[in-house]
């Protein structure tokens, strides 16, 4: 099923962003006391205009499934800290050593290492007290609550994201077939998008066929967004992406160019984009959010 043409992304994106940002606002108080440094820290990177596309996901996976936003919208905030969490700690020197983020100094680079290490620390710990946190969540029922904690502590802790991201750095200059890039891909990138999309569908109050249903559509989409990072470091434009343009070549990165060529890259790409597509035909109009972010994962410039 093709993506219907009159659905407005673009103002969706928009809108559910601006409902995303004000919930996170919400989350933390002004920079004040002892630890006003960290938390300055902290919402540096929080607030460095991302996208917001792991919280968008939660919202339209739920959606789909007939849920509605209200009671949601603190497990998709928890995500988002889980996700800037992890890019201050990639950006590190210890890890990727890079100095621009959304076209900003990194982290570290403003706040030092020791801070912004702790601040990713305080987002990341922060998620899963506001999951925990019963009156921030409504209606949601405590079982559908537990099993999405559980899925998003796998998706973002050594079996998903940090595994992805200790391989990821172990084979820097090393040559890798394209299952190893995928192996990687997967766990350091994908696996966290698949948990939002898959949490909305479960807190929306999916039925089993549904859910996964959704799970497949988020592991397509996963996959095809880091595929697309890959592809983006070659072809794309730095003032565009918000960081250096040609930094996975240059430290030896394992990505799905250097295994397979920049064409056949794009030819997955876009099979995944139209299986996660087909993933989606249970479902009515109400899926057509996720259909067109399937087709704006490939189509981004950052």
């Amino acid at each position: 099923m093709e993506p219907p043409e009159f659905f407005d992304l673009k103002a969706y994106l928009s809108k559910r962003k601006a409902v995303v940002d004000a919930a996170l606002e919400a989350c933390f108080s002004e920079p004040e006391g002892p630890i006003s440094d960290l938390m300055a820290s902290m919402k540096y990177s929080l607030f460095a205009d991302g996208k917001r596309l792991r919280p968008i996901l939660c919202l339209a996976g739920a959606e789909a499934v007939g849920g509605t936003e209200t009671d949601i919208l603190t497990v998709a905030c928890a995500l988002e800290l889980i996700h800037t969490y992890s890019l201050i700690h990639d950006d590190l020197p210890v890890m990727d050593d890079d100095d621009l983020r959304r076209g900003q100094p990194s982290n570290h680079k403003v706040f030092g290492e020791a801070v912004a290490l702790l601040a990713g620390d305080g987002l990341l710990t922060e998620a899963f007290n506001l999951m925990a946190e019963a009156e921030l969540t409504g209606s949601v029922s405590p079982s559908a609550l537990l099993k999405v904690i559980g899925l998003i502590a796998r998706a973002s802790g050594y079996r998903g994201m940090i595994g992805g991201q200790l391989v990821d750095i172990q084979l820097e200059g090393k040559s890798a077939d394209s299952s190893l890039v995928e192996f990687i891909h997967k766990r350091k990138t994908g696996d966290l998008i698949t948990a939002s999309v898959k949490s909305g569908a479960i807190l929306g109050g999916g039925n089993e066929s549904q859910i996964q249903a959704i799970t497949s559509y988020g592991e397509r989409i996963g996959l095809a967004f880091q595929i697309s990072d890959d592809i983006l470091d070659i072809e794309g434009n730095s003032i565009e992406m918000g960081k250096k343009a040609g930094a996975d070549e240059q430290k030896g990165k394992i990505t799905y160019p250097a295994s397979v060529g920049l064409s056949r890259s794009k030819e997955i790409q876009a099979e995944l984009v139209e299986a996660a597509i087909e993933s989606l035909n249970i479902f009515d109009q109400a899926a057509d959010p996720l259909r067109q972010i399937a087709g704006y994962i490939v189509e981004r410039k950052k």
